[in-house]
This record gives structure tokens, sequence and C-alpha cells, in this order.
């Protein structure tokens, strides 16, 4: 059957929204936006020739409202719902309600989506198609023989709901705690267990079907750098497959067209595998038939990481979404993704988190972001970079959303080349207001395992995530990003004097002492730059052996060490002040002339680290704990987060409850001591 579409409603947000309007503008397609209070102003609202307000702040009042959705579809006069990814995507009710509107719904049937919309029957039914799986495990029935397992959500993805257990006393709070978090993100607390492959790889094959019968294998991709369960590094083809060589690609092609077959499925989908490491290297020594590999699950959706595909092969799969959307047969395949594609594409997902902080989502100000790119949403015809992203300058990272900022992808003829160009352009981004894991993600493409391609599911260790997590600055940055900050400013504050604008700062007639200014590093290390102009023009750093200026302006500094000068760029934002050089960036804060009583903690205050809400307190005030025991837990960013005692003590304040939204810094306990607590 064939259905025209004039005008597209994308039933999402962000970038994957700005995503679709890009293509839907390319082939000439009206666009129209949602957006939730706190997006009313966003990159995708901007972007699309119409938008409708849905009132409200969370997920539960705005995005997740189908009704709300398919009402502002008619309203805007579209004809066609795109679903992106998250949110209703893959919800089966939705894309039926969608069609029984007269919509077009961008998407596969709404029985494929029910046929995987849970794992536990995704896995029964590619069981009986001959897709192999592994075991399910009955949470009740575990025994020690079992372990390690991993629990996970029956319904949903992007490793929400996920535990991993490895010992049977750890079970119950992990089951439970999957549960809850399963319920939140997408309300099903159903979850199952599986064995867990401690060294796995995350391999996943694109599809694409029409409504005629065709299948395309749109090559694979490999996706086991993951943190938390969720992916942060996807490249494609999958380093492990061309390591492994053989028939491991038409294999597990093979076994991703049988899984989509069976279900009558149409449009974008993946299928994503489990690869055993250990069978794997066996295989690199010529055997790939004896590589084994598990059905993980089918994805009913576009992914996240659709633009390695995309410039691998040359297809653009949001057009072929449409375009199967309306009917239309999608023909011979395209030689490049039966081959697994050409040249090497590999994309990274910078997040407001901090990696070196069990991977904190944050929230705040987007200051500035600029991330070199060849291309934004688009194909590349050479190496270079693409840039896929919903933020802007002074936008909000909220706490009702993913803290993602930006998909930065390269595309290279091999795959030293496409880490090399990625890493230089997440290196010299400017990313000014929120923390972020970009240092992380420079540090793991440049990484000697990583570029030998040995990635597996086990990569982001505690040990190796610390090592990553150093900053691209390097050691003595600060002092010198401080002294930048200070030179930039003093130029500035002459500038805008009103009495002898003209003289030198600091200018005196005999010598004098040096200028101080003083900052607060990012771990609240307090930093004092010192400087002396003289009245010839020149500054003298006595903190900087060996380092001269060679000019200073309001925004730039141009400093001079063993004969090579650098350019030093200086921004400032409120109290915080950003130093950008080429590699490397360093935030600080103005430190405050005076301080604040109001804002002086007791010893052993724990504060709230990000804002968010109070699920579950596991303590009362006056209870003994030891350093490690949680206490209480918290969701923010559509994840759950424990909250521990930092040392033995006794829970003399309790400042929270069940249900209670938190700002950051709030007191949510005081640990103290025996003796102080006996004491008050």
């Amino acid at each position: 059957m064939t259905s025209a579409i004039t005008s597209v409603l994308v039933a999402n947000r962000g970038e994957i929204a700005s995503r679709v309007f890009a293509t839907c503008v390319s082939m000439g397609l009206s666009t129209v936006a949602v957006y939730s209070d706190p997006d009313a102003d966003a990159p995708h609202v901007r972007a699309a020739d119409s938008a409708v307000r849905l009132p409200g702040s969370t997920s539960a009042e705005t995005y997740l409202r189908g009704d709300k959705i398919i009402a502002a579809a008619k309203a805007a006069g579209a004809d066609a719902i795109h679903p992106g990814y998250g949110f209703l995507s893959e919800n089966a009710e939705f894309a039926q309600a969608v069609i029984d509107a007269g919509l077009v719904w961008i998407g596969p049937p709404p029985a494929a989506i029910t046929a995987m919309g849970s794992k536990v029957n995704a896995k029964a039914l590619m069981d009986s198609a001959g897709v192999p799986v592994l075991k399910d495990i009955d949470p009740e029935s575990v025994t020690e023989a079992d372990l390690p397992l991993l629990i996970k959500a029956s319904a949903g993805g992007g490793g929400r709901g996920m535990r991993i257990v490895r010992e049977l006393g750890e079970l119950a709070d992990a089951v439970a705690g999957a549960r809850r978090e399963a319920e939140s993100a997408f309300g099903d607390a159903t979850v199952f267990c599986e064995p867990y492959v401690e060294r796995g790889h995350h391999i996943e094959v694109q599809v694409m079907a029409d409504d005629h019968g065709q299948v395309w294998t749109v090559g694979e991709r490999e996706c086991s750098i993951q943190r938390r369960h969720q992916k942060v590094v996807e490249e494609a083809p999958a380093p492990l497959v061309e390591r492994v060589g053989g028939d491991m690609r038409d294999r597990l092609f093979a076994a991703a067209r049988t899984a989509v077959e069976s279900i009558g499925y149409r449009g974008a989908g993946t299928v994503e595998f489990l690869v055993d490491a250990g069978s794997a290297a066996s295989g690199s020594d010529g055997g790939s038939e004896d590589v084994r590999f598990f059905f993980l699950e089918t994805n009913t959706r576009l992914q996240v990481e659709h633009p390695v595909t995309e410039l691998t092969t040359g297809v653009d799969l949001v057009e072929w979404q449409l375009r199967v959307a309306m009917g239309e047969a999608l023909g011979e395949a395209p030689v490049a993704a039966e081959a697994g594609g050409f040249g090497h594409s590999i994309e990274v997902r910078l997040y407001a988190e901090d990696p070196a902080n069990d991977w904190q989502p944050q929230s705040g100000t987007v200051v500035r972001i600029d991330v070199p790119a060849t291309v934004r949403f688009g194909l590349l015809e050479r190496p270079g970079i693409r840039v896929d992203s919903g933020i802007a300058d002074g936008s909000e990272i909220s706490t009702f959303y993913d803290p993602m900022l930006a998909k930065v992808i390269s595309w290279a003829p091999d795959r030293t080349q496409a880490a090399a160009i990625l890493a230089r352009a997440l290196a010299d981004a400017k990313i000014h207001g929120v923390v972020t894991n970009r240092d992380m993600l420079v540090n793991t493409l440049r990484e000697k395992d990583f570029l030998a391609g040995a990635t597996d599911t086990s990569y982001l260790s505690e040990e190796r995530i610390a090592a990553l997590s150093k900053p691209l600055a390097g050691d003595g940055a600060d002092l010198l990003a401080a002294t930048v900050a200070a030179l930039a400013a003093s130029v500035r504050n002459r500038a805008a004097a009103t009495a002898v604008p003209g003289a030198p700062s600091g200018w005196r007639n005999i010598p004098s002492d040096y200028q101080r200014k003083t900052y607060l590093a990012a771990d609240g290390t307090e930093i004092v730059a010192r400087y002396r102009f003289g009245r010839d023009g020149s500054v003298e750093l006595p903190d900087l052996e060996g380092v001269s200026v060679e000019s200073v302006s309001g925004d730039t500094v141009v400093l001079t060490r063993d004969g090579v000068s650098r350019r030093y760029e200086a921004s400032i934002a409120g109290d915080q002040v950003f130093v950008d050089w080429p590699g490397a960036s360093v935030s600080l804060t103005r430190a405050p002339r005076f301080i604040d009583p109001a804002a002086v903690q007791r010893p052993g205050s724990l504060l709230a680290p990000m804002p968010g809400s109070v699920i579950r307190v596991a303590v009362a005030e006056g209870d003994r704990v030891v350093a490690g025991q949680p206490l209480l837990w918290l969701e923010a960013m559509k994840m759950e987060h424990t909250v521990s005692a930092p040392a033995d003590g006794i829970v003399s304040v309790l400042g929270v409850e069940a249900g209670q939204q938190l700002s950051v810094g709030e007191v949510l306990a005081v640990i103290a001591d025996e003796d102080e607590a006996t004491a008050e």
C-alpha cells in the first residue's frame, strides 16, 4: 500500500528530532516538533517548521503521552509520525493508535513491536526460529552455580534495569533495584536473569525491511565499550568481525535476517548479539565457524549509533524509513551494506557526566559547545567529522532527560585514521559550563588496547577508568590556565576603567609586589596566579619558570616556552573561567573575596551530588553505619544512584525522606564519629 507523506511530526526531542528533520527537509517534507516546558527553546524546536507544546516537565507528562502527541500531529496538519528512539518508539499501543488515527506510522508493524517488546518473549521466539540464545534463569531459582548472572528489564533498553550479580547475597537487592528502575523508565517492572558473559563483545546488525518481502542487512556495528550497560563508543565495521574473518559476517547477517523475517518486520531495526570473546579468540586463527554468538534483542527502531552505519555504507537510514513507510520497495541492496561498509567510522557519545566520580550525571547550563565538524547530520564524502547534537550555546541540561550533549562521529579510510581525527576534534572542542566525559573519550581513542581492537564489554574496568579519566591538560595546567585567565582579566579590567585607562594594570612609579588573582580548580584546590606588568609592557611570571608573555588581549594570551609559542583563549561566564588551547582546556572558578557563612557545611555532611528525587532511605537518625554502606537512593536522569556512607559513624542528621525533590548541594545527611555524636 502506498501512503503519501507531506508533513512529519517527530515524537521525540533533542538530537534525534533534529536528525530526522534534516532528512525530511532534504526530501521536501514539512516538519513538526513537540516540546515540553523545559524544551521550549531547544534547538529541535527551532529546527522545525512548526511546534506544539506538551504542557509539563517530566517525560510522563509530555513525551510519553501518546494521546497528546497524536492530537499535536492533527492540530499541526502532520500526516505521519516518526518516533525517534526512546520514549514511545517501541510502544506497540502507540504505534497502533497512530495508525488508527489515520496517520502514517514510520516504524515497524505493531505486531512486530509486540513480538520483540518483551525480551523474555523475544528470546523464546528466536529460539524457536533457530537463532542461538542464552538461557533464561528465573530470579526465584538462582543457585551458586548460575553465577555470575545478569538481571535485565524485559521492556526497554539503554542499560536501565540492568544489574550484575556475583554473589547470592546480592541477588534480592539487585532484583528489587532493577525492578524499580525498569518501572520508572518503561512502566514495566518485569525482569529476568541470564548467564553473564564476562568478556563478551556486543555486535549488532542493522536491518531494513520493506512490505514486499525484501530485507537488507546494512552492515554490522561493534558497541562493546559500555558504562552502566549503556554504549559509549560504537564503530563500523566491527573490529572483532574484521579480525575473525571467515564467514562470521555471513553467519551474523543470516541470523539477523532470520530474526526479522520470523516476525514480519518492516522498516529500520537492529538485531543485537553477544559474541563470546573466548570463542572469538580461538576463531581468530581461522576457525570462524567456532565463534559462538547469542541473540540479545531486536530494537524495533532506529539506533542511537546509526550514523556509523550511514557513513560506511552511504545509506541514509532515515530516508529509507520514510520511503518504506510510503510503500516503496527496497530494491537491490547497496554493495557496501552487504560487504560490511567502506572505510571505518567511530561514534562517541559526549555526555554531561563525571566518569571519575562513578559516571555521575551533571546538569546546568551549557555556556558554549563548539565541536569542529565537517557536516551535521549528513553523510561525508571525505575523511572528516559529523556532529549530531540537540544542544546549543545556552542550552540547559535538565534532570528530566538523558544528559547526552552530542554524538561525534568520524569517517576515514581506515580505523587508525578514524580514531585519530575523532580524538583531535574532541580534544580541540570548546565545551564550557558542565563537566563532561570528553577527556575520557579522547584518552580511550588513543589508548593502545582500543587501537588494537581489544575492546570487549569489560573494557571500562574501574582501573582503566581511573587512567582514562585523567585530564588532557596534564600536570601544572591549572596554574598555567589561572595565569592566562588573570592576564586576560587584567586587560579587560583596564579597558573598562574610567580612571587612567591607558595605564598598565597595577602600574607603579617604583617596583612593587606582584599582582594576584585567586581561582578554584575543578577539585576545589585554590590556585594563586601572580604576575607583574612592567612599564615597558613586559610581564613577569614568577611561578612559571621559562615561560614568557608574547602578547595579551582581553580574550587571548600568547605564551612562549623554549622558543615555542602557544595561543590560549580565555572566556568568562559569571564566576566561571574557561581557558582553551589546542588539544586541551581547563575550567576554573573565580574564588570569592569573602566566604558566605551560610555556605559552610557541618563536617561529615553528605550533599546531593545532582538534582533528583529520593526514592528510598535505608537509615534513620541515630543509626550506626560503616564506610560504603548504602544510606539512600536517588533517581536522576532516568537512572538510580546509590549514596553510601563515606566513613564509619553515626547518622546524626537525616535531612531527606522518600519522594523528596532535591537540588544540587542540599544536605542529605550528616555522618558524625561516635565522639561527636555523643557530645551532641
